[in-house]
């Protein structure tokens, strides 16, 4: 079944700079599109639409830019936010020839039960969490789903090299690394000699960069 096409409304920028701010309190979404065979070039999109679909998009969605009606078939390369309320202020995107393949990685989600849980005290350890591949854009995957309900007992492993992902993806990722392991919860630890404040520490947040 053919993946359903997600489209992207956008207009050439001509504003740049400290101005890109009133676009912002106007409603749009500034951003830039970007690719090996193309000049990269800024455009805008309607804020509140937009960030309902990048809500659904992961990394490795593709997704389909139509500026003024011309479409450019693209995945997200960085989404900046506002360090307060955690809104989007720039996206970039990368524009795809859907003839040459890419490499980029794909995260992992674990479905199903695995039935050595029902065992006491006893964990599934997650040592990978994403893959690298390469493939061409249209069979690139927006998550790779990974089934756990064959892990019965304490020496099952799920290891890169045993899922199947199709003659039409390479995987790049070491295949002997392993993803899902079982391993036993701690319920008892040493007491501490004596409890020690740790330091405050402030984080800073990454301050925005305006264009």
């Amino acid at each position: 079944m053919s993946k359903e096409e997600i489209i992207i409304k956008a207009q050439k920028r001509t504003v740049m700079g400290k101005k890109v701010n009133a676009l912002r309190r106007e409603g749009w979404l500034p951003g830039v599109v970007y690719g090996r065979h193309l000049q990269a070039f800024p455009i805008q999109m309607p804020a509140h639409e937009t960030s309902l679909i990048m809500s659904k998009l992961t990394s490795s969605s593709l997704v389909t830019i139509d500026v003024d009606g011309e479409k450019h078939t693209a995945i997200v390369r960085d989404r900046q936010r506002d360090v307060i309320y955690g809104r989007l202020t720039h996206v970039d995107f990368l524009a795809l020839s859907l003839n040459e393949k890419l490499r980029t990685t794909v995260g992992l989600e674990l479905v199903g039960e695995a039935p050595v849980l029902k065992l006491a005290d006893v964990i599934l350890n997650q040592g990978v969490f994403e893959l690298e591949l390469e493939c061409l854009p249209q069979d690139l995957p927006s998550k790779i789903e990974v089934d756990v309900s064959k892990i019965a007992s304490m020496d099952d492993l799920i290891t890169v090299g045993s899922l199947n992902l199709g003659d039409k993806i390479t995987v790049l990722t070491d295949p002997s690394e392993v993803i899902i392991s079982v391993g036993y919860s701690e319920q008892e630890k040493e007491p501490a000699a004596e409890a020690v404040e740790a330091p405050e520490v402030v984080e800073r947040g990454k301050k925005e960069e305006e264009e």
